[in-house]
């Protein structure tokens, strides 16, 4: 049964460092503009968001990042799932599904609806195993994004 544990903000270094290898794995290190600063005060100082790790034998072997969203059709709040990652010498020991296990139960203590994540096209080993777990594709939904410039422009236009 894996163990876990919550992120504190002497974790921070270790949190960066999971983002990181789960951009290279995504092939999208270069978009990561996160830092230890803009960590710390985020999830820590604003308190935007949560971090749990699951350990091995007392080492931190992968790392979940979620926060609370809002379904006005369920009328609560919802977690969303920003990053899983394990590590690959670690994969397919059962940690992702404890990650995902432990988010569940703390969807569930918290009152949650529903729990949701994204998930690249490409990956079909995380597909396969998200599916392998009962999870459904919303495959008639679209993720918009404003990012960047076009977030600043929008931004100026109002």
């Amino acid at each position: 049964m894996p163990q876990f544990r919550t992120a504190t903000p002497n974790d921070v270094p270790l949190i960066l460092y999971f983002i990181k290898e789960l951009a290279v794995y995504e092939k999208m290190l270069d978009e990561v503009v996160a830092t230890e600063e803009i960590l710390t005060e985020w999830i820590f100082n604003k308190h935007s968001a949560e971090v749990i790790f699951v350990l091995h034998e007392g080492k931190e072997v992968g790392f979940a990042l979620y926060f609370h969203n809002f379904s006005t059709f369920v009328g609560r709040a919802g977690l969303y799932l920003e990053d899983l990652y394990v590590m690959p010498e670690y994969r397919g020991m059962g940690y992702g599904k404890g990650l995902l296990r432990r988010l569940a139960q703390i969807a569930v203590e918290r009152g949650c609806g529903r729990m949701e994540w994204v998930c690249l096209d490409w990956n079909k080993p995380s597909i396969d195993f998200y599916r392998s777990l009962g999870a459904q594709p919303m495959d008639d939904w679209t993720i918009y994004r404003l990012a960047g410039e076009s977030l600043k422009q929008m931004a100026e236009k109002a």
